[in-house]
């Protein structure tokens, strides 16, 4: 399964989960960035790619939604509700994400 984790700026909490779970059960893991400033920013063929996309807040969501809708069509799409108050590799964030994440890794 391709798994395809969005945040913000893609430099602490998607990049912490592509870190975490990239090779977990054979799942191939990118991530990526909403804003037009990310590390890596987020394109239609990144969407494509992904059978699964986890968005960190509800507002990473609606971005993606209103931009790539057309793209997004049949793809699973969960918003974890996970703020921007941690930092890259965080242990409190690696333990949110392990508690969440593996549940859909199936």
């Amino acid at each position: 399964m391709h798994v395809l984790f969005l945040c913000s700026q893609n430099k602490r909490r998607s990049l912490t989960a592509e870190k975490l779970f990239d090779g977990y059960a054979g799942h191939q893991v990118r991530s990526a960035g909403t804003e037009q400033n990310a590390r890596v920013k987020v394109t239609p063929g990144m969407l494509g790619w992904a059978d699964l996309i986890f968005c960190m807040e509800n507002k990473h969501l609606q971005r993606i939604r209103a931009r790539y809708g057309d793209v997004l069509a049949g793809k699973t799409v969960v918003c974890l509700h996970i703020r921007d108050t941690y930092e890259y590799m965080d242990s409190r964030l690696c333990e949110r994400l392990e508690r969440i994440v593996p549940d859909y890794l199936r």
